[in-house]
Parts: structure tokens; C-alpha cells; sequence
């Protein structure tokens, strides 16, 4: 019980903050312009469906990737740490950095946009799969399989919500308080990007230690 709730809590927060629906609210108003409330709803519902599936699909199946083409947990914990670190760093700066569309994409994506680019790599990018893989190796017990699986289903439900809601949202907040949000939120992905990072780092370098000792 000691580690089930730091490690409810360290789930809950990656993955909402890598999901990212605060940041992924003003973009998500532009690439639907001029639809109905109805197609956004319809749009918002399919992405946040194809996000949570292909993360679980990740999460599962990520141990037998590594095992395949023999990655170790560590070093995907250095590289995940790196992706993670930039998607922080670059939300500190207050950029959106899942994609960038120009008019003529945007008219491209209009009739699908909630599997590419809303659902990946938006809400489901680099970062959240690199995370959810890193938080299912360190899932030892089934208790802590379902906390991360429970996490995940919780903060898309959320994101549903948020990005429906994101019309008002936008105009309660305003400008300056999404630049805030996504500050704040680009910050603490930093610090869990570091944690990320050493964690892989240190057993290699306890490994070489005592191959150097011996």
C-alpha cells in the first residue's frame, strides 16, 4: 500500500500531462472551425477512444517489443526520458509541439482528424506511449497493472470531457491562462522526464562500475 499510491499518483499525473488536453484544446478548435457542436462531439469521442486504445495496445505489448528485438527496459527508460524531456521543455516555452498544421492541412485532415492528428500524436504521442511502457515495467503486482490501466481509462474519460467542454474552457482561461497551464504542466513533465532518465541510467552505470572494479 506503502508504493501503490505514489505510484497512482506518479500514472495519473504522466499521463495527463503527456495526454495534454489543456495544450490540446486551442489546436483542437482550429482544426474544427466552422463544424457543428455535434461533429465536434463525434470528433472528440473518436480520438479519445483511439488514443486510449493504442496506449493499452503499447503498454501490453511493449515488454514483448523489448524482449523481440531485445531492447533493455533501461535503456528505453534514457531514450523515453529524452522524448519526455523535450515535450516538457518545449511546453515550458509555451509551444505546441504534437504537430503542426497549415490551412491547407487542416482542410486534409477535416474529414478524419480525430485518428491523425488528434488521436495520434496529440493525445497518444511518443512521450505517453515511452511513459505508459516505462509505468508497466515498473508494475510488479496485478494491483499495480489495474491502477495503471485504471489511470489511463480515467484521464481519457477526463480529456473527453475537456475537449468537449474546450469552448468555454478556452474563453474562461483566456490566452495567458493556457501559456500558465501548459507552463506549469511542461515543467512538471521535466521532473518526471529526469526521474525517467536517471532511473535507466543508474543500473548501467552500476553495472560498469563493477565490471571496472572486478
Amino acid at each position: 500500500m506503502d508504493t501503490l499510491l505514489p505510484y497512482a499518483l506518479l500514472c495519473l499525473t504522466s499521463i495527463f500531462t503527456l495526454a495534454n488536453p489543456l495544450g490540446t484544446m486551442p489546436v483542437f478548435l482550429t482544426m474544427t472551425q466552422g463544424l457543428s457542436d455535434a461533429q465536434r462531439r463525434s470528433i472528440v469521442k473518436r480520438a479519445t477512444i483511439t488514443a486510449f486504445v493504442i496506449l493499452i495496445v503499447f503498454t501490453f505489448a511493449g515488454q514483448f517489443i523489448f524482449k523481440f528485438f531485445g531492447i533493455s527496459t533501461n535503456g528505453f527508460r534514457i531514450a523515453g526520458g529524452v522524448i519526455i524531456f523535450k515535450i516538457g521543455y518545449d511546453m515550458l516555452q509555451a509551444r505546441y509541439t504534437h504537430v503542426k498544421l497549415k490551412d491547407n492541412e487542416i482542410k486534409t485532415y477535416a474529414d478524419d482528424i480525430s485518428i491523425t492528428p488528434l488521436g495520434i500524436p496529440m493525445l497518444c504521442g511518443p512521450g505517453a506511449i515511452a511513459n505508459a511502457i516505462v509505468l508497466m515495467s515498473d508494475a510488479h503486482t496485478v494491483t499495480m497493472k489495474g491502477v495503471l490501466v485504471g489511470s489511463i481509462a480515467f484521464i481519457y474519460i477526463l480529456t473527453y470531457f475537456i475537449l468537449r467542454a474546450s469552448t468555454r474552457l478556452v474563453g474562461v482561461l483566456g490566452e495567458t491562462g493556457n501559456n500558465v497551464m501548459m507552463r506549469l504542466m511542461g515543467l512538471l513533465l521535466m521532473v518526471i522526464a529526469v526521474e525517467c532518465f536517471v532511473g535507466g541510467m543508474k543500473p548501467i552505470l552500476v553495472d560498469v562500475l563493477r565490471e571496472g572494479m572486478g
